[in-house]
Order: structure tokens, then C-alpha cells, then sequence
């Protein structure tokens, strides 16, 4: 078991480890470290592909994994890609230049090698899901999980789709400069993309969870939750959004659930 996990674990390890030291050394040139987004994004998708093709399952559950990961990935880079070529320095990663000074390249190196890594732990239910020689929605318990899997993704990805549409519509009118988007889902959470990206990731999991070991794939959504809420998601996105709209975000934070989408605060009496 441990070679057939070496097998499945170490390339794409090797390759993105490979690939963050490289845009490591890009950014000291650029002054610009957007593009390990979109790396990550990729890497993990590549890594559901590569254990689709090394590892035993079934054949049809691993070309669904693949499937599922490759249809996340590539419609996040797809979104992300704009904001790599704009040539603006994320602001997440701006703010840490600036604080960190000399020390931001260091900084920077042991993130982006971080980030090939996180990829790798994150991919634990692509693994399990990958190696399941259960046929799809092939037992009682198989047919729970699988349906549960497949309809949740679908949500998921649909809903996170539409949050970005919807922020980039209001974002790109200039009758809205300085303003606070509270158009379809964002008027009943503040960061309604990270929701449903959440819950892509717990999609992942409940592929995996009637593997033997499938509880562990757990890991990954809890992890995403972490990192969304307390370290890379919110926690700036609502400093920079509380820095350039004031009050007014300041209203929008009173009366929207910062991240399950519910009613309004005003309306929570009616």
C-alpha cells in the first residue's frame, strides 16, 4: 500500500514543487505573486488526473473524479487567469509585500512551496475516490454517497459560477465605484464564492466516503474551511473591502451573514 501511494503521491509532488519554485523566481522579478493561484488550481486538477490514470478503482469512478476535479479546475483558472495577466499584484499578496519588506521573498518561497503541499493534502479524497474498486453507485452505501457526491458538486460549482458573474457584472459598471455588490447571492452572504467553493470540497469528500478509509478525506473540506475563514479568505478580503467602502461595508457586514447564505438582518423581523 505504501509504494502504491508513493506512486500516486510523488510525481505530482516532485512537479509542483518544481513549478512553485519556478514562479517563486518569476516574482522576484515581477514583484508579483498572483499566479500561485493559479497554480495551485491547476496542480490539484493534474493530481486528480494523474491518480485517476495510476491507481486500481473503478474504471468509471475514476474517469468521474477526473472528471469532477478537471471541471473545478479549470473553471477557477478560468477565472483567475484575468487577474494574473491584469499585471496588479493581488492585494492579499500586496499587503504582505509591504509588511514584511526585505523579508518578503523568503516569505514567499516557503509559501509557494507550501502551496504544492497543501495541494498534495487536500487531494486525499481524490485518492481514496481513485483507488474504490466499488463500482459507481455500485452498493447501498456507494449509491448514497456517489448520488450525494455528484448532486452537491453540481450545486456547488453552479452556485459559485453565478456569485462570480454576479460580482463581476457589478464590479465592471462604473455606477457602482465604491459601492457594495448586494445583487442575487451577495445579498444573503458577504463571500458567497468561498461558500460554494466550500462546498465543492465537500463534495470531494462525500465521493470518497464509502471507501474504507474515507473519513479521513474529511480532512480536506475542514482544511478549506480553515483557510476560508480564518487565514487567506475572508479575514482580508473584508479588510481591504472595509478600507475602500467604509461605511458601507461597514453596513453590509451589520446585515449579511459573512458566509452561509441567509436573510438579511432587516428583514430577519418580517
Amino acid at each position: 500500500m505504501m509504494r502504491d501511494i508513493a506512486i500516486a503521491v510523488v510525481p505530482p509532488l516532485a512537479a509542483g514543487c518544481a513549478a512553485m519554485a519556478f514562479l517563486w523566481f518569476r516574482q522576484l522579478r515581477t514583484r508579483d505573486a498572483t499566479a500561485v493561484d493559479l497554480a495551485w488550481t491547476l496542480l490539484l486538477g493534474v493530481t486528480a488526473a494523474w491518480y485517476a490514470i495510476v491507481s486500481s478503482g473503478d474504471p468509471l469512478r475514476r474517469f468521474v473524479l477526473a472528471a469532477m476535479v478537471g471541471l473545478w479546475s479549470l473553471r477557477l483558472a478560468s477565472h483567475l487567469v484575468p487577474r494574473v495577466r491584469s499585471g496588479k499584484e493581488d492585494g492579499r499578496y500586496a499587503d504582505l509585500r509591504d509588511r514584511l519588506g526585505p523579508q518578503a521573498d523568503r516569505f514567499f518561497l516557503g509559501f509557494f512551496l507550501a502551496q504544492a503541499l497543501l495541494a498534495i493534502v487536500l487531494s486525499t479524497p481524490f485518492w481514496l475516490a481513485a483507488t474504490d474498486r466499488v463500482p459507481l453507485l455500485g452498493s447501498d452505501v456507494h449509491a448514497i454517497t456517489d448520488l450525494a457526491a455528484l448532486v452537491l458538486f453540481v450545486v456547488a460549482l453552479t452556485g459559485e459560477s453565478i456569485a462570480d458573474r454576479q460580482l463581476h457584472a457589478f464590479a465592471n459598471d462604473p455606477a457602482n465605484a465604491g459601492r457594495t455588490c448586494r445583487r442575487g447571492l451577495w445579498r444573503y452572504s458577504r463571500h458567497p464564492n468561498y461558500f460554494f467553493e466550500w462546498l465543492v470540497w465537500c463534495s470531494f469528500a462525500t465521493f470518497a466516503l464509502g471507501t474504507p478509509y474515507g473519513a479521513i478525506g474529511l480532512l480536506s473540506p475542514a482544511i478549506m474551511l480553515w483557510l476560508i475563514t480564518f487565514v487567506t479568505g475572508i479575514p482580508p478580503a473584508e479588510a481591504r473591502s472595509l478600507e475602500r467602502r467604509g461605511a458601507d461595508y461597514l453596513e453590509y457586514q451589520r446585515t449579511t451573514s459573512a458566509f452561509v447564505p441567509w436573510f438579511p438582518a432587516r428583514e430577519a423581523g418580517r
